[in-house]
């Protein structure tokens, strides 16, 4: 009886952290629409809302961190439940890292907006970069609480897409600035906004790795992503 409590508390100790990453994460995608609409509309209310709001997130990676070094200290997990505190400690680091691109993308939503040059964001094609990084946030959440092998591959694909998005976002930067209307500032600050959009993708590319690493003890970074395919599917 006492090894079946003690079995019983661990299992709740892990859901303890699992909800806790949950609820990160749902911050962290609030995070991130908000900067999106304040990168979008100049919204000075909800960019300062998103600067405002980075302390909490950071404040719940330390409190996960914390719980997942008392885990594995006290209980001393092995295989899968290790590799899902294992797991658990890169996710919130990405998770964290998000928080703080969106925080930046905030910051630079104020700088364009505030500047003299405030048309200039509805010449560059932010929205399709943030819808992508958005969903990409939001599915490798999802893929982290399902164990869903195939939403996390499906983000990997995604992260391409948006890579080649803000490519384009370079261009259209680069053409408008040579035109001369616009000004530098405003192009270093699109730029700044652009890169911390296809952060966001590159940090969720990360928690899906970090799923199929969980479910399938595979490490599949820094493969391609037909030899990652293979592996998954083997």
């Amino acid at each position: 009886m006492g090894s079946e409590h003690t079995s019983k508390q661990f299992d709740a100790e892990l859901e303890a952290v699992r909800a806790k990453v949950i609820k990160m994460g749902g911050q962290v995608e609030a995070q991130i629409a908000k900067a999106l609409r304040a990168l979008q509309e100049g919204d000075m209310g909800l960019a300062e809302c998103v600067i405002a709001g980075d302390d909490e997130v950071n404040a719940l990676e330390v409190s996960i961190d914390e719980d997942c070094n008392r885990i594995i200290a006290l209980r001393q997990p092995e295989a899968g439940d290790l590799r899902f505190v294992l797991a658990t400690i890169k996710t919130i680091t990405d998770l964290e890292r998000m928080g703080d691109e969106a925080e930046k993308v905030a910051r630079m939503a104020k700088a364009i907006h505030q500047s003299p040059h405030a048309g200039y964001p509805e010449m560059v094609n932010f929205r399709q970069a943030g819808t992508l990084a958005l969903a990409m946030a939001g599915k490798a959440l999802d893929a982290f609480v399902r164990l869903d092998v195939e939403l996390a591959t499906q983000v990997l694909r995604e992260d391409r897409d948006l890579d080649r998005v803000f490519h384009g976002i370079m261009r259209q930067v680069v053409a408008y600035s040579m035109e001369g209307r616009h000004g530098l500032a405003p192009a270093i600050d699109a730029i700044f906004a652009a890169k911390a959009l296809e952060r966001i993708g590159d940090h969720a590319k990360n928690m899906a790795e970090y799923v199929i690493f969980l479910v399938k003890g595979k490490d599949v970074r820094h493969i391609s992503m037909e030899q990652l395919e293979r592996e998954v599917g083997s």
